[in-house]
């Protein structure tokens, strides 16, 4: 009796440290041609036993069950080569096992806990969405100081602030989508790099082209860490949390915006924090700001090296083993934070769908290298297009053209008016400035030195003979067919000031930025410009710039109430209906802006729309990942991102051509599409009560 439990003792061991029977190429653990108990005992043993024949700590799983013996002989049996089966029967099989992973890992997510493991994954995926909100103010944030930086005109700075955007755009929809063949990590780490590398690159380069092609690549780069974020973290979530902690997660977006406000209101006024390398290099505050705003991509980037890929993701690729050490990880690892280290992980096999067109690696002898390389990279983007498509098939059809309309609806009103709300704000500060303006009428001033600021003045019809105009500026300031004979000009600066219609005789302009431009329809008689200013220069700390930071700050901080609403109800009243509602919601708000005639009651009005519409976004983004199976969720989270994108940029050039002219037709517009959004989403299926595919 002794000699035939040794003999069994000994059957449980690894034998040359190899997988008894393991056929990777279909993702099912087999057997040896015996059928015996005692090797399928051994194979449960082995578990966790990876292909570079390390061996990892893991707990005895007993003996198996005699169902699972019976479904290991079953998958003995012989089967016909699947190169000589039909792709649809291929496919039929996959998405069978597709369904059972399903049920199966939702049950193994439970056991798994909800903890210390999913909260360090908060953090590091919520920098990264954080990253994301703080890109979206940069522009808006330095455009005031860039454009006499680097004297840019009105079409450049409209450029400017829709390149990143555009950068979004395409990097949600090309990330996203690769991000369903190479991996949440590893596209989620190049897409905080690409977006590190060139805002930190933007915050030096002085030349207009430069930065604007560093915005664009930086918003590619940060574009598509939206889609992977929302598909990662929902991998490692439970049904019964998914909801919630997806809403909390939205919140680092608000913490971004909160972010970049109170950055630029602390760094940009302070012109002095910078340096020059003589009269061509300039690093100006608004760069520090940009150089700061990178800080929560480049810690996201960082602490993602120390995160797992997601398990979901690696058992759709057939990779078994991996997805279960991740897991066993995530277990353990709560299980520790909850004093329970003594709990065993008891899951020892785990369903993998059949895989139907294998990436067949090029041999290093093939061809030369970039041919190789330009076959896998041609490889991937067909396998990404095909997923595109994918999302257009008969099954997927209707609830990507319905979501695609809510995305739209939603990014044309919300992003239309966040744009809106600051150009109404300043044009009511621009008619309030004007209307303090000092009119001087047929002054005569003659051997008098100006040595101090004028501002917010015009002078019509006056004479000035024998004035000298010295280390002063100019803010708003007109002349009108006025009179300048022998006078001095010497380092003089210029803000919006011109001179129309004037004489000017025996005049000298040294060291000073009255460039010809400035003089409209003037008569130049014996007058001499020397040593003219070089470059554009930041003239004024605008007073009404911090109101216009205190905005973006209270705009952001008041969706902090509508957060934590949605992420409470979230699950409770499901996802449907709180789109729907908040839809809704944000569109009677957008009457009340009809009463918006102070720039009190624009801020007003902008905070509780902002309050209303972030519990329609923070549903949109989980329902976006409950519809689409595990192989499409982030390609098409990116496409209908990119398509939001989309409908901002159409916001923004639409929404501020009306400034100053009309507040009836941005009111209208957004209100309006609030409301067909809003009732269109309740056509939507209702996913709370689902498993992930």
């Amino acid at each position: 009796g002794g000699r035939e439990a040794n003999q069994v003792s000994d059957d449980y061991r690894y034998q040359d440290g190899n997988y008894e029977g393991y056929a990777p190429n279909d993702g099912y653990y087999h057997g040896g041609d015996e059928p015996t108990h005692e090797e399928d005992a051994q194979s449960d043993v082995t578990e966790g036993h990876d292909e570079d024949d390390e061996v990892y700590e893991g707990e005895y799983q007993g003996i198996p069950h005699p169902d699972d013996i019976k479904e290991k002989q079953k998958k003995r049996a012989p089967a016909m080569a699947d190169e000589y089966r039909d792709r649809a029967d291929l496919m039929a099989e996959r998405m069978e096992d597709e369904e059972q992973l399903a049920h199966q890992y939702e049950n193994i997510i439970e056991e798994c806990g909800h903890g210390r493991f999913q909260w360090t994954l908060f953090f590091v995926l919520g920098l990264a969405l954080m990253a994301d909100g703080v890109e979206v103010f940069v522009v808006g944030f330095v455009l005031p100081s860039a454009e006499k930086d680097m004297c840019l005109s009105s079409s450049n700075k409209g450029m400017l602030g829709l390149i990143v955007y555009l950068g979004m755009m395409v990097g949600a929809v090309m990330l996203g989508g690769l991000a369903d063949k190479l991996g949440r990590k590893k596209c989620l780490i190049i897409s905080l790099a690409i977006n590190a590398a060139f805002a930190f690159l933007s915050s030096f380069v002085q030349g207009y082209g430069f930065f604007l092609f560093c915005r664009l690549i930086s918003g590619l780069g940060i574009g598509g860490s939206l889609p992977i974020v929302f598909a990662y973290f929902s991998e490692f979530l439970s049904r019964e949390k998914r909801g919630e902690h997806l809403s909390w997660l939205c919140m680092f977006w608000m913490i971004g915006g909160i972010f970049a406000s109170a950055m630029a209101w602390s760094i940009i006024p302070h012109y002095g924090w910078g340096f020059s390398m003589g009269t061509k290099y300039h690093f100006h505050s608004w760069r520090v700001f940009v150089l700061v705003c990178s800080l929560p991509c480049v810690a996201s980037l960082v602490a993602l090296k120390f995160m797992p890929e997601s398990p979901r993701f690696l058992l759709e690729i057939g990779k078994h083993d991996e997805a279960w050490m991740i897991l066993k990880q995530v277990h353990d690892t709560n299980m520790r934070a909850k004093g329970e280290p003594e709990r065993v992980f008891t899951v020892s096999y785990i369903k993998t769908p059949k895989q139907v067109d294998e990436f067949i690696e090029i041999q290093s002898s093939t061809g030369t290298w970039y041919q190789r390389w330009l076959v896998r990279i041609t490889t991937t983007f067909k396998q990404v297009w095909d997923n595109v498509l994918y999302c257009l098939t008969a099954q997927y059809r209707m609830n990507t053209l319905m979501l695609a309309v809510v995305w739209f609806t939603m990014a044309l009103s919300y992003y239309g008016l966040i744009v809106w709300f600051p150009d109404m704000i300043r044009y009511l500060q621009e008619e309030a400035y004007e209307s303090r303006v000092k009119i001087f009428d047929e002054e005569e001033v003659s051997h008098f030195t100006f040595n101090f600021t004028l501002e917010n003045q015009i002078h019509r019809n006056g004479e000035y003979r024998n004035d000298k105009f010295i280390g002063m500026k100019f803010k708003e300031v007109r002349f009108e067919d006025s009179l300048f004979e022998e006078c001095y000009f010497e380092d003089v600066t210029s803000s919006e000031t011109f001179f129309e219609n004037c004489t000017i005789i025996s005049t000298v302009f040294y060291n000073t930025d009255l460039y010809e431009h400035k003089f409209i329809n003037c008569r130049l008689i014996n007058s001499t410009f020397l040593k003219e200013k070089e470059g554009c220069h930041l003239d004024f700390e605008e007073d009404n710039d911090f109101l216009i930071y205190l905005v973006s700050f209270l705009g952001s901080l008041s969706v902090l109430p509508g957060n934590i609403i949605s992420a409470l109800l979230m699950d409770k009243i499901g996802r449907i209906k709180m789109i729907g509602g908040s839809m809704l919601i944000s569109a009677v708000c957008c009457f009340f802006l009809f009463f918006g005639n102070s720039e009190s009651a624009m801020i007003g009005w902008q905070c509780l729309f902002c309050g209303a519409s972030i519990a329609a976004w923070n549903a949109l983004d989980v329902i976006t990942v409950e519809l689409y199976p595990t192989d499409k969720r982030a390609t098409a989270f990116g496409i209908l991102n990119g398509l939001c994108k989309f409908g901002a940029i159409l916001g923004n050039s639409i929404f501020a051509s009306f400034v100053g002219i009309t507040k009836v037709v941005p009111i209208l517009l957004a209100s309006s599409a609030l409301v067909g959004g809003g009732l269109l989403a309740l056509r939507l299926p209702e996913t709370r009560e689902q498993v992930l595919m």
